[in-house]
Formats: C-alpha cells, structure tokens, sequence
C-alpha cells in the first residue's frame, strides 16, 4: 500500500470563456488567483490557478479555457462533483451571495453529516460548498467574502462510475480508508495529509451513459505528495501494480505523473514542491503572465493570441 499521498493537491478542469471563469472564481467565490500561464501543449490557452494566499496544495482549483469549447455530457467515468469546504454555519450567507450572483442549481442537502450546497459553475460545472471544520486553513477573503465564511480549500471530491469496486480498490492502494455507504455513495478517507482528504465514489449503473468531456468537465484530478522522492516511490508502487504511468513531467510549480483509472478518471500524482512562489513575489501571485521557459521567445504572439483579463 502507498502511504505517501497526503490528500488533493488540485482539481483542473475545462472553460468555454476565460474571463467569465476569473470572474467566477475571484469575485463570485472569492478565491485567489495564484497563477495566470498557459497550457503545455496549447500555449494560445490559459492555465489559470485559483486557491487561498499561496496556493496550498489541497486548495487549488485550476482551468484550461479553451474559447467557445461545447460543454461536455455528463456521465461514468468522471469526478462529478468538486468539493469545496466552508466554515460551519456558513451556507446560509452562502445561499443568498450565489443567489444573488444568479449562480443556478443551488440545492441544500446533508451527506455522511455535513451539510452542503450543490450549485453549478459557469458551464455546468458541478460544484458543492461542504460546511466543514477550519483545521488550519486560512481562506482568501476576495469578492467581499468574509473570513468566517470564505473557502478554506477543498472537502474533496465525487467520483461516478460504473464499477465503484474497482476505483475503491484502487484508493485503498493509495493509502485511502473505506469509511461508510450512503446509498449508491461510498466515502474514502486519508489520515495524516492536508484537510482535503475525502473522495466519495458514486456507483452508477451499468447501462450508464459515459461522460464526454467538454467545458464544464474535470480534466484531471490531482493528488498530493511532499516531494519528489515520495513521487518516484509512488511511481514505482503503481507501475509495479501493472498501471501505466507517464515519466515525471516539471509543470513549474510542481512534479507532476499520469495515469488512468479503471474508471476511466485521469489521475495526476504532484509535488508540493516548489510552489507557486518560485517565480512570483506572494504579494503579486497571479498578476504577470508566466510562461514555461520553451515559450518565452514566443511571448509576443502568445500574448496576442490571450483574451485580457480582469485583475
């Protein structure tokens, strides 16, 4: 069994429109924007990064906007809800600021004791808001959100699957505990990492439709470990139990390996290391537009291809 994961380290999803997804996260959730750069392999796409202060691993939700991307279809073999947490008794303020936002498919409801609201990103995206404790997170009050309300991170996530068993085994592998079943969703939780350590599995039927990616969707899930070595040493474990996995990739700000699921998932292993601070003032996160070193001759033209954002 790994016992190097320490719970989420982001969640990278995909965007029809760049500034309606900024302003989305940075004014009507209240999140930072850590880092503006690019995609790897499309560098006329932003990779955008949102998350407290510094971008803690376990807080940082991130997107590819590809312009007038269709919206994807939702279905198995997907994560398909991302989990944000929020202070205790916080639903309430948070019901009327999305409503107030127009933010559409808020719905209240209590799964495994915590209370939580489901409502649904600028694409269709599918969100939910899990009153959970602070544990020492610190939220970033942007948007005019206060501190006693604002997202400290993630809860976790939900995957949906037709087969749960076999995604189940597989987080058991990394190190995740079966913890209970309510329904057709079963919890798994990891100890001894950062506060975003739940990941429910929904087991859907078999005749289920498989999800389509498109704006809207996860791309990847990414999963937590402190360095590199822990990375190599996961690596090996997965590989040695028959799955295919990328050589390790620099993404800057982290180490990053790939693999799927028996579910179909896309998972990503990271480094916390070396952070977001590497090549910006903290003060300043998010501002510049970063590029990775192969496009900095290309800044010009990239920079032309680029939407403006909003600060």
């Amino acid at each position: 069994m790994i016992k190097d994961i320490k719970g989420l380290h982001h969640v990278t999803s995909m965007a029809a429109d760049a500034n309606q997804n900024n302003s989305f996260f940075t004014e009507t959730l209240g999140l930072r924007r850590v880092k503006k750069t690019v995609n790897f392999d499309a560098p006329e796409v932003y990779h955008l990064y949102y998350g407290d202060e510094v971008g803690t691993p376990g807080s940082i939700m991130t997107y590819f906007p590809f312009g007038n991307m269709p919206k994807g279809r939702r279905g198995a073999g997907e994560v398909g809800i991302t989990e944000f947490a929020v202070p205790d008794g916080s639903l309430e303020f948070w019901q009327n600021h999305l409503a107030g936002k127009g933010v559409s498919g808020l719905k209240t409801e209590t799964v495994f004791g915590q209370n939580r609201l489901n409502f649904d990103g600028p694409d269709g995206d599918s969100f939910a808001l899990v009153e959970s404790e602070v544990r020492d997170r610190e939220a970033w009050t942007g948007g005019g959100i206060s501190q006693n309300a604002g997202v400290l991170g993630f809860n976790g996530a939900r995957f949906r699957v037709r087969d749960a068993a076999a995604t189940g085994e597989l987080l058991t592998f990394m190190g995740y505990q079966k913890a209970e079943t309510e329904g057709d969703i079963t919890r798994y939780l990891i100890e001894g990492g950062n506060a975003a350590d739940t990941i429910d599995i929904e087991q859907l039927a078999s005749a289920a439709p498989v999800a389509d990616q498109g704006a809207g969707s996860v791309h990847h899930i990414a999963f937590a470990v402190n360095d590199r070595a822990a990375q190599l040493r996961v690596r090996q474990a997965l590989m040695d139990t028959g799955y295919q996995v990328t050589p390790v990739i620099d993404r800057d700000y982290f180490w990053a390996i790939y693999f799927r699921t028996p579910g179909g998932i896309l998972f990503e292993v990271a480094t916390n290391e070396p952070g977001f601070d590497r090549d910006e003032d903290t003060a300043h996160l998010g501002e510049a537009l970063k590029l990775p070193s192969r496009y900095e001759a290309h800044r010009a033209q990239i920079e032309q291809l680029l939407p403006p954002l909003a600060a």
